[in-house]
């Protein structure tokens, strides 16, 4: 991290003197950019995640697989066309940091970071059918309210708008207010969850392959439950897409 912040400085230094990157090195001095994995400056031409932690993400590469471990979640319990997660999460990771840090700190373009990346990977998908719609797992009006935003929302704008397709947070709703995920055993993760969701939806929703996003896949029980919900539109498929994955 000295050796980053090292960089930064000299980025100051040696940097040619205009009136943007004056400004621009001001607010960095005053406001540093901090890497939402390691917390260390990022230095130039880094966004959100420094290089070092970049090379180290755990990445799944579940997209190559189709019948991954995020598939087999769901065998026997719902039909779905497709599920991946782009990393693995575990306890005290650089991940389980990053979900951290989009979810309760306000980070939003993590979200955005993560989607731009993964969604190279998913145009390589052979899908039968390609995706519709993007659709976010909901938060509760009350959740939303005291968070004020719902933390997948920029990754699903990011994949919808890479994909050229529609991103629709009006679909699918929670009717029921409950306690944040990660404070639950996993026991308490699967119970009564399976009318907590509702879909509203016109004709023009049906027919229509609905991708799923969430952050961290881990029983499966809140996908499930909203894949229950979106199949009661006539005609519906579903695909399922996380930032993340439990692995043990």
């Amino acid at each position: 991290i000295a050796k980053r912040n090292s960089l930064f400085l000299n980025d100051i230094l040696y940097s040619k003197l205009n009136l943007f990157t004056v400004l621009n090195y001001l607010i960095n001095l005053f406001f540093p950019k901090v890497c939402a994995g390691c917390h260390a400056l990022l230095i130039t031409n880094e966004t959100v995640l420094c290089t070092n932690c970049r090379h180290e993400l755990p990445l799944t590469q579940y997209h190559l697989d189709k019948n991954n471990e995020a598939v087999k979640k769901f065998y026997g319990k719902i039909e779905i066309e497709h599920a991946s997660a782009f990393l693995y999460f575990n306890k005290k990771g650089i991940v389980q940091e990053i979900i951290h840090n989009l979810k309760y700190k306000g980070q939003e373009e993590i979200g955005t970071v993560l989607g731009n990346w993964y969604v190279e990977d998913l145009k390589e998908l052979d899908l039968g059918t390609p995706f519709d719609v993007v659709i976010p797992v909901p938060l509760h009006k009350k959740k939303f309210k005291e968070r004020g935003y719902n933390q997948v929302t920029t990754f699903g704008k990011a994949l919808a708008e890479n994909l050229d397709i529609k991103f629709d947070d009006s679909i699918l709703y929670r009717k029921k207010y409950s306690k944040t995920q990660s404070k639950k055993n996993l026991l308490g993760r699967s119970e009564n969850i399976e009318n907590i969701f509702d879909a509203q939806y016109s004709e023009d929703n049906q027919n229509k392959h609905f991708l799923i996003v969430d952050d961290v896949l881990t029983t499966g029980a809140t996908l499930e439950a909203c894949s229950r919900a979106l199949l009661k539109i006539p005609g519906a498929r579903i695909s399922i897409i996380c930032m993340a994955m439990a692995h043990s």
